[in-house]
């Protein structure tokens, strides 16, 4: 998620934004462990530790490459860009993931600085595209089969499509607002396959 409020400055990272980044990362990871271990009769004790630790590979990475995708996008405009955690978001991160949905917006890149419609829709649109390139770099995965590799790309695939989604609805700071006012198009281009590919492997291929 990206978010718009300079000079030009390179891809620095402050303390600050480090630690953000890596408390984000955790609890975007172990919510989706508990998301993902959650049956009718509440979290499942067994196999969690082991599906945290899955989910450090994927959605950690999925988040992270997402964010910094933001950042350079928007350094390349110009803007003066730090990624900020929303501590409120993380707590309803764990929260939504224990009662069976994720809310998934952990924090963002604000930047600052004089830049077009166009640009911003760029620099938003930068996110969930990271994260269509990741699904397919987790794709060839899938051939493992049930393993652990297996087992790896499926969640890299329906994560990172997750999250594309979940970024591209067009409401309040999420991605999908600035490029729905770009280039409308486009935002169909990226949302509906999103959708439409992540419910696909939640209904046809599992998750679990």
């Amino acid at each position: 998620m990206s978010y718009g409020t300079g000079t030009r400055s390179g891809l620095t990272f402050t303390s600050k934004e480090l630690f953000d980044l890596g408390l984000a990362w955790v609890t975007l990871s172990v919510a989706f462990a508990l998301l993902l271990n959650r049956s009718a009769a509440g979290i499942r004790i067994e196999g969690l530790l082991e599906t945290t630790a899955l989910c450090f590979v994927t959605a950690g990475v999925a988040f992270l490459l997402h964010e910094l995708a933001h950042k350079v996008v928007a350094i390349h405009f110009g803007q003066v860009a730090e990624f900020r955690a929303d501590y409120q978001m993380l707590f309803l991160a764990i929260m939504s993931a224990l009662v069976g949905f994720l809310f998934a917006a952990p924090g963002a890149v604000y930047h600052r600085g004089r830049i077009t419609v166009r640009e911003n829709g760029l620099i938003s649109l930068a996110g969930p595209l990271t994260n269509h390139g990741l699904a397919l770099l987790f794709l060839p995965l899938l051939l493992f089969g049930p393993g652990v590799l297996g087992r790896v790309g499926q969640l890299g695939v329906w994560i990172n499509l997750f999250l594309a989604a979940f970024n591209m609805i067009p409401f309040g700071p999420l991605d999908g607002k600035s490029v729905w006012n770009w280039n409308k198009a486009v935002f169909v281009a990226v949302f509906v396959p999103s959708i439409l590919v992540a419910g696909y492997v939640v209904l046809f291929v599992g998750l679990r």
